[in-house]
């Protein structure tokens, strides 16, 4: 099936913006045992599990993306229940796009709620969609990469350098950088919390993306910046065309509750076929 035809509110999110601007289990919450490994890929392919093991984390999200001479960037903040396998992030939009405010999404493993996310959507109610609906795979069309994405990229990761020791409020922080592939952590990942990956994998222009990740003792993600690629015009090679977008995910409060509920169905909006932001389940 075409791409165009899975593409759904979320992605018109971000093209507007561009266009207008310039889980697991394990240890009990906060009792872990891990302990980073010296060894740099087996630490940054074991953030995701480890951080996992937590419970629950706080998140700070920015997104920012990048096209000839226009620029958009994205604020978020929320957070992330790693044992109900939920989050919910709100997401500051950068003037100039369809969504004024901010756009609220809940995610759970290979699904998406978003409320707010374009003008044909009534006030308060949200739109419910497959990850597989999203050529990006909801890594970046809404405006971050939730917390669960972003450290199951990590487990792609096929190449890690210690950059070095830093210390990031008060906390000693082993910072690495090097090249994931978003296909193998698809794989790695399994299940629907890795639908998001593969479509990501079968749709960024970059097949091997840079990121740099900071980690602690006990080898829990407390930084993550990933940069990802793809063709604004579809089929385009053309470097005009081109968009940069770079995610960046801070964590922090490790198992402190997270306020996250699945919507409820009466609160869920069913838009038409053919509706602008309608998408088609993938086959």
């Amino acid at each position: 099936m075409k791409k165009s035809a899975r593409t759904a509110t979320a992605v018109a999110v971000l093209a507007a913006a561009l266009t207008a601007c310039g889980g697991g289990s394990g240890h009990p919450a906060g009792a872990s045992a891990d302990q980073l490994s010296a060894d740099p890929l087996t630490a940054v392919r074991s953030a995701a599990d480890i951080t996992g093991r937590t419970g629950s984390a706080q998140a700070v999200t920015e997104l920012t993306t990048e096209s000839g001479d226009k620029k958009a960037v994205f604020n978020g903040a929320g957070g992330y229940d790693y044992v109900k396998r939920i989050g919910r992030l709100e997401i500051t939009v950068p003037p100039g796009a369809a969504t004024t405010g901010k756009i609220v999404e809940v995610v759970l493993p290979g699904t998406v709620y978003l409320q707010n996310s374009g003008a044909k959507i009534p006030e308060g109610k949200w739109v419910k969609l497959d990850i597989r609906q999203l050529p990006d795979g909801n890594l970046v069309s809404s405006g971050a990469t939730d917390p669960a994405s972003a450290a199951g990229a990590l487990r792609g990761a096929q190449q890690a350098e210690l950059v070095g020791t830093e210390s990031v409020g008060g906390v000693e922080l082993k910072h690495y950088k090097g090249m994931l592939d978003l296909a193998k952590a698809a794989e790695a990942t399994g299940g629907r919390g890795g639908d998001g990956l593969r479509m990501a994998a079968g749709t960024f222009t970059v097949k091997e993306i840079p990121y740099e990740v900071w980690l602690d003792g006990q080898g829990r993600l407390r930084k993550v910046v990933q940069t990802f690629g793809f063709s604004g015009v579809a089929g385009s090679k053309q470097p005009k065309d081109q968009v940069k977008v770079v995610s960046v995910l801070s964590l922090s409060d490790f198992g402190k509750p997270v306020q996250a509920v699945e919507p409820a169905p009466a609160e869920i909006y069913s838009m038409k076929p053919g509706q602008p932001g309608a998408s088609t389940p993938p086959k």
